[in-house]
């Protein structure tokens, strides 16, 4: 399977289907295995750029904690493209993998044909909301550390992980999980991508901010998915990828 060498660091990606390119990131603490059901139901009509965050799965965890940050799975993101040669791609992911998507689009918006936002949310724009969020993100942190592996979640988007290193998902989480500013949820209304929010009906924790980024994105379509949950493209995936299959086709070439 293809690497990327970012400086000596190995990035995991896998480059499968043919048609319009959409790059897909996963969750904290999953794998691009969660994307499996959409390989398999949508590759036939686009071509799936599925990768592993550094810290997880089949990529490096490498020990220094500065290699961990927003703005380098942002730049881990645009690398792949380029070693993929897709100049532009919709850009989508649950959870961490929506919020980062949401980052590139800030960073790269030429490059974003359309962002796929599933089970997301854009950050807070509160120091108090961030302080509580990133409490959060230090307890999976000093979790990882005391207990290892098996201090891994039970969610759907979890289970069939295949992780190397409960040190890197520590430092993933205080690096890449823990937020610092606001950049990314002031961003919303400005976004001129169309914009697919999408969002199990069973995920309480992410109603609330999906249906904000639905109302502040100008030009977002929203879609819950009844009986899902948090992994909604594994609870629902039918209806998942014939929603994301329908707003991708309605995208001008």
């Amino acid at each position: 399977m293809p690497e990327l060498d970012r400086r000596g660091l190995r990035i995991w990606y896998e480059d499968q289907g043919r048609g319009p390119a959409v790059l897909l990131t996963h969750g904290y603490s999953a794998t691009s295995r969660m994307w499996a059901p959409q390989v398999r139901g949508l590759a036939e009509r686009f071509r799936l750029i599925t990768w592993d965050l550094r810290g997880h799965g089949r990529s490096d965890s490498p020990d220094d904690p500065s290699a961990y940050s927003e703005n380098r799975s942002v730049d881990d993101m645009s690398a792949i493209l380029d070693a993929c040669d897709v100049e532009r791609a919709a850009i989508g992911g649950l959870s961490l993998g929506g919020y980062l998507s949401l980052a590139f689009h800030l960073e790269h918006p030429m490059r974003v044909r359309a962002l796929l936002l599933f089970d997301t949310g854009p950050g807070y724009r509160s120091e108090e909301g961030r302080r509580r969020w990133n409490a959060l993100a230090e307890g999976y942190a000093r979790a990882f550390e005391e207990r290892g592996l098996e201090a891994l979640g039970s969610g759907a988007e979890v289970r069939g992980s295949d992780h190397r290193s409960a040190r890197g998902l520590a430092l993933a989480a205080r690096g890449i999980l823990a937020q610092r500013d606001a950049r990314v949820i002031d961003s919303l209304p400005g976004i001129r991508a169309p914009t697919l929010v999408l969002w199990g009906a069973r995920d309480e924790a992410f109603v609330k901010p999906s249906e904000y980024m639905a109302a502040k994105i100008p030009v977002a379509r929203r879609v819950i998915l009844p009986g899902a949950g948090h992994a909604a493209n594994l609870d629902r995936p039918q209806a998942f990828n014939a929603a994301v299959a329908e707003f991708l086709d309605s995208i001008p070439s």
